[in-house]
């Protein structure tokens, strides 16, 4: 008998038990032979799941068949119904807005106060004048591409007034009309 047997039949004696049955700190199995079971400790199952992520405490994710099927209706058909919508950036020199195709990302009409033909106009680039001025230049280019309805969505950093506003007050004005969507 080799060492470990002899250890285990100590155990054995020393527990006095008829069914020699209980599980080792190392995961093997002992019912008087050898044998290897690794799915149990102490009588605890595995610590974790099937494919070994998690402990086995915390509660399994459902996964979906199909994670498609939970977009609403709206959602996708959004993009279709109001195709074009407005961006509009303003930094402390200059502005600019344009009108992009939500399906096809391609840009549609921009203007801002950085080009050439607007730069020489103004006496700022970055006042009230100036964002009425992106705004109509804005509306003049969106109808020559046919575009007459946008939508906008500011930043969560934006707030809708002052500039923001003057941009987008100038485009319903000069005959663009625009959904403001505000959360």
């Amino acid at each position: 008998m080799s060492g470990l047997q002899s250890q285990i039949a100590l155990n054995f004696d020393t527990i006095g038990s008829s069914d020699p049955f209980f599980f080792m700190r190392n995961g093997l199995q002992f019912t008087g032979g050898l044998v290897l079971h690794q799915e149990a400790f102490f009588g605890v199952e595995d610590y974790l799941d099937d494919d070994n992520s998690r402990p086995y405490t915390y509660k399994k994710e459902k996964k979906s068949k199909n994670p498609d099927k939970h977009i609403s209706f709206k959602q996708r058909t959004v993009a279709y119904m109001e195709p074009f919508t407005l961006d509009v950036f303003i930094s402390k020199r200059f502005v600019s807005a344009s009108l992009t195709h939500r399906v096809t990302s391609k840009q549609v009409a921009v203007a801002g106060t950085n080009s050439k033909d607007i730069k020489a106009v103004l006496k700022s680039r970055s006042d009230i004048p100036a964002c009425l001025a992106v705004g109509r230049i804005l509306s003049e280019r969106a109808r020559e591409a046919d575009v007459y309805t946008a939508s906008y969505t500011p930043r969560e950093r934006d707030k809708f007034e002052g500039k923001i506003r003057a941009v987008v007050q100038s485009l319903i004005d000069n005959g663009i009309d625009v959904k403001v969507y505000l959360d």
